[in-house]
């Protein structure tokens, strides 16, 4: 049950990071702004990039 919710949380930061790159590159012009969304958005992709990995490679855990 605790794999079921790290893939949904993992899912959710890729999404919110998908909209934070789009909002820092096509909707911000101040450059700190710009800099901020990117690095949330980046260290939220990397997250769940990890977690993902874990998922993969960790496998089912068996039970009914």
């Amino acid at each position: 049950m605790d794999k079921m919710w790290l893939s949904f949380y993992a899912m959710g930061f890729m999404v919110i990071s998908m909209g934070l790159i789009y909002t820092s590159r096509h909707k911000l012009k101040n450059k700190i702004l710009k800099l901020i969304f990117a690095l949330i958005a980046y260290t939220l992709l990397i997250i769940s990039f990890l977690a993902m990995i874990y998922l993969v490679f960790n496998g089912p855990t068996g039970g009914a």
